[in-house]
């Protein structure tokens, strides 16, 4: 059991506010290689704010948007955005099989809709058009923290922050619903879990991206891709 957050309610909703530099965030250093490449999917989303965010973790980083750019990368980071456009979008480009074969061997940090992409399951089947990839064995309802009118922050913490308290940014946000055999929870909201990790993959319900405070992206470094390239070289 993870500890308890010290502040776990809502404190505003929408993402503008002030971000409180957190001492913990500079205990934390980039583990990443200098070549190390993180690969943003592009198809919908803030892609700025991720590519940002991972140069400040220490990562280089690189626009996915087909087969081809997905092969140069060692990690991928996929962004938050409309699951079901995002579905809709890998059939129409034709990257679902190449996503697919991605994800199923090297390291992922996804977020909000990118962690609904990756679930096995969709609570009532989640009404999307496509089913999503089915990698990470946890069941996730769309939407479940409400409309973008409800977005909210509130501290999360778990292994995956130190265990220290960590600004969650939710924006119609999903929910775990169920965690699977093998899957780890390393964030959570009180009880909750909202950060799960299998190996190499990270999910989580919220948008570290929108903080100023990079320790979620080094642990995925720390924990996940070096962790594969250590498992691969073994």
């Amino acid at each position: 059991m993870t500890s308890t957050p010290q502040d776990s309610s809502p404190r505003s909703n929408g993402t503008n506010g002030t971000h409180a530099h957190h001492p913990s965030q500079t205990r934390i250093k980039a583990t990443s290689e200098p070549n190390l490449t993180v690969g943003i999917l592009c198809l919908q989303g803030d892609y700025e704010k991720h590519e940002a965010a991972w140069r400040e973790a220490g990562a280089a980083t690189r626009r996915v948007d087909d087969a081809e750019s997905l092969s140069a990368v060692d990690a991928l980071s996929m962004p938050g955005g409309e699951s079901t456009t995002m579905l809709r979008l890998l059939e129409i480009t034709g990257l679902r099989e190449p996503l697919r074969a991605f994800v199923a061997v090297k390291p992922v940090f996804a977020t909000c809709a990118g962690l609904i992409l990756l679930a096995r399951e969709l609570t009532d089947g989640g009404r999307v058009p496509f089913p999503p990839l089915g990698v990470l064995d946890v069941e996730v309802e769309r939407n479940a923290y409400g409309r973008q009118i409800d977005s909210f922050q509130a501290n999360v913490s778990g292994p995956a922050t130190g265990s220290a308290p960590f600004e969650g940014v939710f924006i119609r946000a999903p929910r775990i619903k169920r965690v699977g055999a093998g899957i780890e929870v390393v964030v959570r909201l009180g009880e909750e879990p909202v950060g799960v990790r299998h190996e190499r993959i990270l999910g989580l319900c919220f948008h570290p991206e929108l903080t100023p405070d990079r320790r979620l992206h080094r642990w995925f470094l720390e924990h996940c891709v070096r962790a594969a390239q250590t498992a691969r070289s073994a």
